[in-house]
């Protein structure tokens, strides 16, 4: 049995079997939140419903959060892959443009 067919169903600890869905971004956001997460990371992450806690989760929130928001999207891969890969030029591009506008101002 493949692969796919074995992780689709998984059983639940009352031992009734549940369907695995695959997450989509868009049944549980929007577009005005992809324009805040590329806009204000750092407000959005906050604020709205997305994984916190965690040393790292604090220390990508702190100094890099365009790159922890193109890290979140990993797991909408298989649904969304032209998300995530927007979001990873934007977090790749986003981050070196703010540090030649920092230097540039000093």
């Amino acid at each position: 049995m493949p692969l796919q067919q074995i992780s689709k169903y998984s059983t639940h600890p009352t031992g009734k079997q549940q369907h695995n869905k695959i997450m989509d971004f868009f049944e549980n956001h929007g577009v005005g939140t992809l324009i805040l997460l590329a806009l204000f990371p750092r407000l959005t992450l906050l604020f709205m419903s997305f994984a916190s806690g965690g040393v790292l989760w604090w220390l990508g929130w702190i100094f890099t959060p365009h790159l922890l928001v193109a890290i979140l999207s990993l797991s909408y891969w298989d649904t969304n892959p032209i998300l995530v890969i927007m979001a990873w030029i934007i977090a790749l591009g986003g981050t070196s443009s703010e540090s030649k506008l920092i230097k540039s101002k000093q």
